[in-house]
């Protein structure tokens, strides 16, 4: 019988050696480890709107990394080449190195690390140890997650996290099976961390998938049940990896729910538009 990972709902049980859905927690000896610990396949400094942050360090750059692995299977994904291949390249950065160049780069603005472009959380221990000397030089953490965790995870990085976006995919049970997740999971995860830090959240519009007016207007109502001063981002969606049978989301159509959903949240935006 298997070491069974904690990490997320699908609790993948693994044999010694084998690798979880995710492609980056693997059984090591009977302990289930992040195998991407510190390897970094993107490195960048970005504005922090690209996060996307609209409410947070307006106008200052983050320094933002990522590494491989994702325990979700969006067709749509926008940074597949890295999310979805445990065999990219990739440089080892410390969590030492890493809070050290964000260090280095405050002379032109950085606000601090954004851990981003695959999902973190699947390696959420070098999440926590970089984040820890973050804050000790003064400085922000930004985590750009799809919310796919179980709460002790959170729990464990939510005193060094200052700033959160997060995917709601959409707000169907149906819709989140197609891509491989739970929303009461991803519910969950974002109630916890809208009361402990700044929570962002972003919903890509796919045609014919989560499109209708009635499904916004239920997400936003359950945002606004938590804080109607949470942000939402309305985005656009374009053809991308598995996902090439059909056109980019018209624009209209973002404005349209992006004004549903500002019926009960106070800071909606369009994006990608």
């Amino acid at each position: 019988m298997g070491t069974v990972c904690q990490v997320c709902m699908h609790h993948c049980s693994l044999e010694n050696g084998q690798r979880g859905l995710c492609g980056a927690r693997e059984n090591v000896d009977g302990a289930v480890v992040c195998a991407n610990y510190g390897q970094a396949a993107s490195l960048a400094l970005d504005p922090i709107e690209k996060k996307p942050l609209k409410m947070f360090r307006p106008g200052r750059l983050v320094l933002s990394v990522g590494s491989y692995g994702c325990n979700l299977r969006c067709p749509f994904c926008q940074n597949y080449e890295i999310s979805m291949d445990r065999n990219v390249e990739t440089v080892f950065v410390s969590p030492d190195d890493l809070a050290g160049k964000a260090r280095e780069c405050r002379r032109v603005g950085n606000a601090g690390v954004a851990f981003t472009y695959n999902e973190p959380l699947v390696g959420w221990e070098y999440v926590r140890d970089t984040a820890r000397l973050v804050k000790e030089y003064g400085m922000d953490n930004v985590l750009v997650t799809n919310g796919t965790a179980e709460i002790w995870v959170l729990e464990e990085l939510l005193p060094f996290i200052d700033a959160m976006n997060i995917d709601l995919k959409g707000f169907t049970q149906e819709y989140y099976r197609k891509v491989g997740g739970e929303l009461e999971t991803v519910k969950a995860f974002i109630a916890r961390a809208a009361r402990d830090c700044h929570v962002e959240l972003t919903t890509l519009i796919v045609p014919g998938e989560n499109d209708r007016p009635e499904e916004m207007e239920e997400e936003a109502k359950w945002i606004a049940s938590l804080d109607k001063e949470i942000p939402l981002h309305v985005t656009r969606f374009f053809p991308r990896y598995r996902m090439t049978d059909r056109a980019a989301t018209d624009v209209r159509q973002v404005h349209e729910l992006a004004k549903v959903a500002g019926k009960y949240l106070d800071h909606v935006f369009g994006g990608n538009c």
